[in-house]
């Protein structure tokens, strides 16, 4: 058994647990990576002993039978960075705050190994988002993907911008906003949802346009295929504007046209029998907690 550990550098609050993990791990002789800068914290604050590391480039393939993320949703979003193709599980171990991603807690750390050596879980493909744009973003040359969403945003002003938008090249709409949401249904539960956007379970095949604050009123939420091909042109009172890949962004001039498209992977995440969607959604979003229940 192959296992790579990952977490943010400031997220010392997860530290106790990772040792937890670890102590879980060695119980049952699996081999262990941890993310290079986050060893380098791990054995400053707890003297970790010296073991094999990873970072973006190397030091990671297909052989990891799963890929434990230490932190937020944001961090998952960070992981993506780090799997991209390789094909690893990804599971993640809340030490944030809401966690439609990272829905193991912290406290049942230890059941992300015995549950797994159990077989008490099933692998779901979350689809990813590519974007391009005539001219290129230099900011996304390495990684144009997104596993939550593509936005595009205003920049510099207060003012709202136009975004031009095409669907397999037939003219949708001009959204009269400060932006336009494309998200997958794994990012229908962040960003979109808080601008109005439905919940997607994981397996459909759909992404969502979902504009921001938009001025035109009747402007709804749009559920689509995920094999359409999106074309956007932004325009509005300043020269640039904002495109952000999850929690990566880039100017870019307005007029540019963007391109954006499912990506040609999937990434792979662990949901336990014990942790399901379904069952995140009723505890994140209190689903059902009304006395006349």
């Amino acid at each position: 058994m192959k296992v790579a550990i990952y977490g943010q550098t400031y997220q010392e609050s997860a530290v106790s647990y990772v040792l937890e993990l670890l102590d879980e791990l060695q119980k049952v002789n699996a081999a262990i990576s941890i993310e290079k800068e986050f060893h380098s914290l791990l054995s400053k604050t707890k003297g970790v002993s010296a073991c094999d590391t990873f970072d973006e480039i190397t030091g990671l393939d297909s052989t990891f039978d799963m890929f434990v993320s230490f932190g937020g949703d944001g961090t998952i979003l960070r992981a993506t960075t780090y799997v991209r193709d390789l094909g690893i599980p990804i599971v993640g171990v809340n030490t944030g705050r809401l966690g439609f991603l990272s829905t193991f807690k912290k406290e049942d750390v230890r059941k992300v190994v015995t549950e797994f050596t159990q077989g008490s879980y099933s692998i779901v493909e979350r689809s990813l988002v590519e974007v391009s744009a005539s001219g290129g973003i230099p900011e996304f040359a390495e990684m144009n993907f997104a596993l939550n969403e593509v936005t595009v945003s205003r920049k510099d002003t207060t003012s709202m911008i136009t975004v031009e938008t095409y669907l397999n090249d037939e003219y949708l709409t001009s959204y009269w906003a400060d932006g336009l949401i494309i998200a997958t249904p794994t990012g229908s539960t962040g960003y979109s949802l808080s601008c109005g956007g439905p919940v997607i379970v994981p397996t459909a095949k759909s992404l969502v346009l979902t504009p921001i604050a938009p001025h035109n009123l009747n402007a709804r939420p749009l559920v689509i295929s995920d094999d359409t091909v999106i074309r956007l042109k932004v325009s509005g009172r300043e020269d640039n504007h904002l495109v952000s890949l999850d929690s990566r962004i880039a100017s870019i001039e307005n007029g540019r046209e963007i391109h954006i498209r499912k990506a040609g992977f999937s990434v792979k995440m662990i949901e336990y029998t014990s942790e399901s969607f379904l069952k995140t959604l009723r505890n994140k979003l209190l689903w059902g907690e009304d006395r006349r229940n």
